[in-house]
């Protein structure tokens, strides 16, 4: 099986030099190829040998793959369909504003958290992504030179499929790779502890936790996820590390109407997050045929936001984009 050079981290890549008796510094030439001179064909790595391309070819490919279908938002957010191994497909959202250019990237073909409010959880789980995947979503995407942010915030868990990930960010950030600083990308998680804590120790790039009600109870009838990793749990971890540096956390909470948006929910949610350098984002639940949940009502949202901001929680509201093309939170679904 041949082995897909995009995602391969600097280390992976000498292990396969060694492997196949290149010198050692032909890892980096890869790295330079692949990373910052982004070309497509291992024939187009002109400072290899002719018997050094010609053994990659039969034993390693460069996995990009060019979207089969764009569409495009009122709003100018773009929603892009990969295909990707097996016969699936996963999508990635690409969302301009005026200083900003951000990609929403997949991680998994589908996901296994199973929340009630989210189109992706619905449909299951059909295996995770290479960091070769991931990464193509950047790379084969005509707006890849203006992008500012990238966040995995699109279909699947990323502390799911850690390895992968961790590879992926690894490629972002390193000086051999795109040399990125951190603090452009931030990763999504509902919670799963391992994952997360591979994560806060390996890399130094934002997180947001996908939190959405801080009664345990009411969290664990939308995300199943809490019976397995508790709220409290997550918190407990998170309080073991400095957020005071550039690394920053975020809370995302996803409103429903009549369920999690009273001043009740409010403040348990400046309780539980006591003493944490943190800010949440709120989110309006964009309705779908088959969810059994409401979008609250704007005044309740405003209260909401008030609440947390009178209580030292810096509290913003994410503006929906790509609603109309289904691109916006909890939207996305591979469908094809």
């Amino acid at each position: 099986m041949k082995t897909n050079l995009l995602g391969q981290t600097l280390i992976h890549l000498q292990a396969l030099c060694a492997e196949e008796g290149f010198p050692r510094f032909t890892a980096k030439q890869l790295c330079d190829w692949l990373y910052k001179k982004r070309v497509d064909s291992i024939d187009a790595m002109t400072n290899l040998s002719l018997a050094q391309r010609a053994r990659l070819n039969e034993i390693a490919y460069i996995g990009r793959e060019t979207p089969v279908r764009c569409q495009v938002s009122k709003d100018g957010t773009k929603k892009y369909l990969f295909p990707v191994p097996d016969s699936h497909f996963i999508e990635t959202v690409f969302i301009p504003e005026a200083e900003r250019a951000t990609l929403c990237v997949s991680c998994q073909v589908g996901c296994k958290m199973g929340c009630l409010f989210c189109v992706t959880g619905r449909q299951g789980f059909h295996g995770n992504l290479s960091a070769g995947d991931i990464l193509n979503q950047l790379f084969s995407i005509p707006e890849f030179e203006s992008l500012t942010n990238v966040v995995f915030m699109g279909m699947g868990e990323p502390m799911d499929n850690i390895d992968a990930v961790l590879s992926a960010t690894q490629v972002l950030t390193s000086d051999w790779g795109l040399g990125w600083s951190p603090k452009r990308i931030t990763v999504s998680t509902v919670g799963i502890v391992p994952g997360l804590k591979r994560f806060l120790d390996e890399s130094q790039c934002h997180l947001a936790v996908s939190l959405h009600n801080p009664v345990a109870a009411e969290r664990l009838q939308v995300m199943p996820v809490q019976k397995a990793y508790p709220l409290d749990e997550v918190l407990a971890l998170l309080r073991e590390y400095d957020w005071s540096g550039q690394r920053r956390l975020s809370f995302e909470y996803t409103m429903f109407r009549g369920i999690n948006d009273d001043l009740a929910h409010a403040a348990k949610l400046v309780e539980a997050l006591k003493g944490l350098d943190c800010r949440v984002n709120l989110i309006r639940f964009h309705e779908s045929p088959e969810a059994p949940f409401r979008t609250p009502v704007p005044s309740a949202i405003q209260a909401f936001q008030n609440h947390l901001n009178r209580n030292g929680i810096v509290c913003t509201l994410r503006a929906s984009r790509g609603q109309d093309i289904e691109a916006a939170c909890g939207l996305l679904a591979g469908k094809e």
